[in-house]
């Protein structure tokens, strides 16, 4: 099979499927693979966190409020 044979097959995959195969690939070619991978999956674990509100966001002047007065900044 022919690099573009494939590529005609893989355009018939779902776009979430797609994206998935295109980040693996992307992923395969840097150094830090394997932490890109990482960072990739904790975010989509936050995203889905916030929009199934499992967690709430907090205003960033908060978080910072409260990250000056842990460390005393």
């Amino acid at each position: 099979m022919t690099t573009e044979q494939i590529e005609q097959e893989l355009m018939k995959l779902p776009v979430a499927d797609r994206a998935r195969l295109a980040e693996r690939l992307i992923a395969s070619l840097d150094a830090d693979a394997e932490i890109e991978a990482a960072w990739t999956a904790e975010v989509r674990i936050r995203d889905e966190q916030m929009r199934s509100g499992a967690v709430e966001a907090i205003p960033l002047e908060d978080a910072l409020t409260t990250v000056r007065t842990r460390f005393g900044w």
